[in-house]
């Protein structure tokens, strides 16, 4: 369960052609999921909240990720997982990212800065009380401001089933090249604010490193809802003992209609 809300987050990293189209999102925005161990065992939970802050005078989206395992689970490895991002309101661009976890007793406390103008990350280690500055690529995100930028800026028209799309992105002290797999449309069952229904969706599967946690470079598979507002519904991911997966369960504050189909 070390991984949970990590490879919940870290899912969501491709990039698409920068499209003018209505934003996805809006201040109120809110998700729950449920995380499951193999298909069944309830493991934990993971919330997604939007809100609006001002940072050194900008206007900024300020999104906290939350994650923790419940239950049984607590016993024999506790995970309490808080990520932060602060990214501009027009451009989408990160400024601010906090990662705070603790992992069955394995902890981190990191606060990044990002100065674009210079493509560089300030990366302060609370924990261990060291202060680093390290280039990174244009354009770069966050794990967190990643998928709220691609929510305004996806261009699912232009992709073929078996497209790869690559992107960066700025993780702890390092930049990261990230490619994923688009796989086209598909209709899935979920089980969302207490009804069973029916939703279109795009499917992607993200490239991970085959070893000790993912059983294989294409273990992960992530399923994105294909109206206005591109929410995340599922994701499944293939470890090398077991599977994890998280389930949409609930939401709030979407921007646009939510088309849906309910069940017979």
């Amino acid at each position: 369960m070390k991984y949970l809300l990590t490879i919940f987050i870290f899912f969501i990293g491709l990039k698409t052609a920068n499209v003018n189209q209505e934003p996805a999102f809006q201040k109120g925005e809110w998700f729950k999921f449920k995380m499951s161990y193999s298909g069944w065992f309830k493991a934990g939970e993971a919330t997604l909240k939007v809100d609006e802050k001002r940072l050194n005078g900008k206007k900024v989206y300020h999104v906290v990720g939350k994650g923790k395992t419940t239950g049984a689970v607590n016993f024999f490895f506790k995970v309490r997982d808080r990520y932060e991002s602060y990214f501009d309101k027009e451009t989408g661009m990160p400024y601010k990212f906090i990662r705070k976890i603790d992992e069955g007793g394995h902890t981190k406390d990191i606060e990044i800065e990002f100065n674009h103008e210079e493509q560089k990350a300030i990366v302060n280690n609370k924990k261990h009380k060291k202060i680093k500055t390290i280039s990174t690529e244009e354009g770069v995100q966050d794990m967190v401001s990643m998928y709220y930028y691609l929510r305004n800026n996806i261009d699912i028209s232009s992709l073929k089933s078996g497209d790869e799309i690559t992107t960066n992105m700025f993780f702890d002290e390092e930049n990261y090249g990230f490619k994923l797999k688009y796989l086209g449309k598909e209709t899935i069952k979920v089980d969302i604010n207490g009804s069973k229904v029916k939703v279109k969706s795009i499917k992607f599967r993200p490239y991970v490193m085959a070893g000790r946690v993912f059983k294989e470079e294409e273990s992960l598979t992530l399923w994105v809802s294909a109206d206005k507002n591109k929410i995340p519904l599922k994701i499944k991911a293939d470890l090398a003992v077991g599977s994890l997966r998280a389930d949409l369960i609930q939401f709030k504050g979407l921007k646009h209609y939510f088309p849906i189909e309910l069940e017979n």
